[in-house]
């Protein structure tokens, strides 16, 4: 009766799933866009995006999750149940709000052994918080290990009924958010083994084609001509970055990273991992097909076979693959530092390099054993969650595990980070939970802009000999975590903690809720088998060498 019950879940899944990303009509992501209280199951489902079927673990049983959409002020009561049962992966998890400061509610922010413990098997947490003011394109994302990896990851919309921006549009809705993802045949808990991973496939809106494989549907974009369509890009990435372009279409860039920005015409963009976009795309072509494409960077990418591609169909135009295959040569790439906040919050403290109440310095390395350094010290999560030490009473850095990677912040001061590459790989998109932040230096640019520079949460920080520099200030007390968005990285130890005002956490975050009280007792009885991949290394090993593999006692 199990074996008969989980077949006719799979088949009714892939059913569902292969309806939704049919040619004939558009990709609306989701059956069903959950409201801003609602429940949230994670669970193991077989599905088979790119036409290789794998375990995976999602939101909602879809991927990417179920569209989590609010309108601005909306408070949010999302209650997330943990079905997990694939013993090869993760059984526990907790769910990040990208992007939300979460000001006064650093207990929901959902970072794994920062602000919570994980969610355990058959168990449920409800993460209560408001957005208060924020608007814009975000996303959830689990924050346990590289979870996330296995494909938990969705949308999260913030509308604006009085966007200053809407007269630049015409259709806003759940049929123009578009997510860009890598996806891997191999389940995540195997890969954190591996020094380097491999991406097999490209997602549009959760379909895709890999090199060798069937020529399944791909996403279809469907528009009307004379009409304009704010696209809300969203980088759901664990490693790729994609260039994203229309053929024959030029876009406005409206938002970065649920910020607006002065309106911005471009004819392609580099999205890289956790960042968004919104731009608007007028129908103004001949009514046809016309590939949507994102080309990831990785070795020997290609738009052959279908591959990194969708469709954006005009209304009248022919069931079928765009017919005009011409390379398309950008000229008006977007160009970070020609992004400018649309209302000029003026960036914090004195104008100029250095003048910040805190100034950091940053450098991040990597060994020749595939580990990541930030100022010598690689990032490992603390047995107890950083929030629960400082609530407990530690308050100075010495005193907060991880040693070496916390750093104490003061109120109400204004930080400017440094942040160097001293290693040939990248780029490195950097995130900050709790804030978002001024970009007064973009990697691979010599200039500095303190007069109106773009705001957002993720930047890049470059590749070899490249820095970035970032303002904000800490006027929301709690332990933030920053890191690199790139999971294995993460995985790897490039990350540390911004601890921002120890002594007046409790005071600003109130009471934590009774469940989030219980969530560590509960976790920290649990056994290898309930937490889950317990076999990943011996799994790792049956792929390839030792040689190529991180230790066993190694993130």
């Amino acid at each position: 009766m199990l074996f008969l019950n989980v077949f006719l879940l799979l088949f009714l899944h892939l059913a569902h799933a292969a309806s939704i990303i049919s040619r004939s009509q558009s990709y609306p992501l989701d059956s069903t866009t959950l409201g801003p209280k609602s429940d949230l199951v994670i669970a193991n489902y077989y599905i088979a995006p790119d036409g290789l079927n794998r375990s995976t673990t999602l939101a909602g049983g879809t991927f990417p999750g179920p569209i989590i959409a609010a309108k601005k002020g909306d408070k949010f009561d999302i209650n997330v149940v943990n079905k997990l049962s694939d013993d090869d992966q993760y059984k526990v998890t907790t769910v990040h709000w990208h992007g939300i400061y979460q000001n006064g509610s650093n207990y929901m922010d959902g970072m794994s052994m920062v602000t919570q413990c994980p969610i355990a098997q058959n168990d449920s947490f409800l993460y209560s918080f408001s957005a208060q003011q924020q608007t814009g394109t975000y996303w959830y994302h689990s924050h346990y290990s590289t979870q996330t990896c296995d494909g938990l990851r969705g949308p999260l919309i913030i509308y604006d009924p009085e966007d200053p921006l809407a007269h630049l549009y015409d259709v806003d809705d759940e049929t123009t958010v578009i997510t860009l993802a890598d996806w891997y045949h191999t389940v995540a808990p195997v890969l954190n083994h591996f020094i380097g991973v491999h991406v097999s496939s490209s997602l549009i809106n959760g379909a895709g084609r890999y090199q060798g494989g069937p020529l399944t549907d791909l996403a279809v974009i469907n528009v009307e001509h004379g009409k304009r369509y704010r696209l809300r890009l969203i980088g759901l990435s664990c490693h790729s970055n994609f260039i994203f372009s229309v053929d024959y279409h030029d876009m406005k860039v409206i938002e970065a990273d649920g910020e607006e920005t002065e309106p911005l015409l471009v004819d392609s963009l580099q999205i890289l991992p956790g960042q968004r976009y919104s731009v608007v795309l007028e129908a103004n072509q001949p009514v046809d097909n016309y590939w949507l494409r994102a080309l990831p960077d990785i070795a020997n990418a290609t738009f052959s076979g279908g591959q990194n591609v969708a469709i954006v169909r005009y209304k009248g135009a022919p069931i079928a693959d765009p017919t005009r295959n011409d390379t398309m040569n950008s000229t008006m790439p977007l160009v970070e530092t020609n992004l400018h906040a649309l209302i000029d919050p003026g960036v914090p403290g004195i104008p100029g390099y250095g003048n910040a109440d805190i100034n950091l310095m940053m450098v991040m390395n990597l060994s020749d054993h595939g580990i990541y350094t930030v100022n010598n010290v690689t990032y490992l999560p603390p047995t107890v969650p950083v929030l629960l030490q400082i609530l407990s009473g530690a308050q100075e850095a010495t005193d907060l595990l991880p040693s070496g990677s916390v750093y104490v912040l003061q109120p109400n001061k204004v930080v400017e980070l440094t942040m160097q590459i001293a290693y040939a790989g990248g780029p490195h998109p950097i995130h900050i939970h709790g804030h978002s932040f001024h970009v007064v230096q973009s990697a691979g640019n010599s200039s500095f802009n303190y007069i109106n520079p773009v705001r957002r949460d993720v930047v890049s920080a470059g590749i070899l000999n490249q820095q970035m520099v970032i303002r904000w200030v800490t006027d929301n007390p709690g332990p933030w975590f920053l890191h690199c968005h790139i999971d294995w990285h993460l995985q790897a130890g490039f990350a540390v903690v911004m601890a921002e005002s120890p002594s007046e956490t409790k005071q600003h975050t109130g009471d934590t809720p009774n469940a989030w009280d219980n969530l560590c007792p509960i976790y920290d009885v649990l056994t290898p088998h309930q937490i889950g991949a317990e076999n990943s290394y011996q799994e790792a090993l049956n792929l390839t060498s030792p040689s190529l593999l991180f230790p066993p006692n190694v993130p």
